[in-house]
This record gives C-alpha cells, structure tokens and sequence, in this order.
C-alpha cells in the first residue's frame, strides 16, 4: 500500500526532463522543472501510479494515458486546449484528463501530485 497526504514529504524524485516527443512539450513561461517516481507499474504496463512535481512555469503538452490526478501541494491552472476548460487546483483537489489532451499547465506554486494513469497501449 501507498499513503500520499497534503503537505507530507514524499521522498526521493529523479529528474524528468520536459524530452517525450509523444508528448510534444513546448514551454511558454519561465524555466519548470519537473521531477517524479513511478511507485507502481510504469513501462510495459498498462498502468502507472506515482508522484509528479514540477516548478514555477507555463507549458503545453499531450497528455499520456487517461490520467486521475490529486493535488498535494502547491496550486496550478490546467486549460485544455481544445474545450477551453479551465481547471484551478490546490492541494485535496482531484483531476481526470484523458489520453492525447492537449493541455496547457500553469503551474503558479511548485506543485506537487499524485497520479494513477491507464494507457490500453501501454507505457
């Protein structure tokens, strides 16, 4: 089993470079840095659960898999490109995007989320 609580310390992340080409990152604002850990899953699955953390900044990328989100720290803005839909988050609030949204990620707080993500084609 996996606790992930607001505001307590998740532990050691690797760095995650903004370098997918599936995910066709582009940086709008600032210098975010992202960082993260797959706990369960992952590659060759169908499923992935972890934790993702990204700095101050603006980007735009496709998401990867159907994806359940949950905010633990920090606060961030998330449009999806297509709809419009503006989603403010903060730590408690959850998120479902789906796979190949193109969404723009404001993160306004470092943020820090947990994920549960499912790919029918795997990771």
């Amino acid at each position: 089993m996996f606790k992930y609580e607001p505001g307590k310390d998740v532990g050691p992340l690797e760095d995650w470079p903004f370098e997918n080409p599936e995910s066709n990152y582009q940086i709008k604002e600032g210098d975010p840095k992202a960082s993260g850990r797959i706990d369960a899953g992952g590659e060759g699955h169908t499923t992935r659960v972890g934790i993702w953390r990204c700095t101050k900044g603006v980007f735009e990328c496709t998401e990867q898999g159907d994806e359940l989100m949950t905010i633990l720290s920090g606060r961030c803005r998330l449009i999806d490109q297509v709809s419009g839909q503006i989603s403010e988050l903060k730590p408690g609030d959850s998120l479902f995007v789906r796979d190949g949204s193109r969404v723009n990620w404001d993160v306004i707080e470092d943020v820090t989320k947990v994920f549960f993500g499912q790919k029918t084609d795997k990771f």
